[in-house]
């Protein structure tokens, strides 16, 4: 998917989300391999509550590639 579609897509009208989402998509998700893509992808199907619950900390996900993920943007915020 084109960068410049999933930053649209990033943009939740949560800035603390629109802030990480977008960083990772800047930094991290044009060396990303093609499985850590389509875990992001993914993740920005998922309805804005649960996104907050993952990247906040608040809960965690069930499916393994979009827990890899949601960490892999944790670990790019934190650095």
């Amino acid at each position: 998917m084109q960068q410049s579609k999933l930053k649209w897509q990033c943009r939740r009208g949560m800035r603390e989300l629109d802030e990480l989402l977008i960083a990772y998509v800047d930094d991290c998700y044009a060396a990303a391999a093609a499985d850590e893509k389509a875990a992001f992808e993914a993740l920005l199907t998922l309805p804005d509550p649960e996104i907050a619950a993952y990247l906040l900390k608040r809960e965690e996900p069930d499916e393994a590639p979009i827990a890899n993920v949601v960490q892999q943007i944790l670990q790019h915020n934190s650095s």
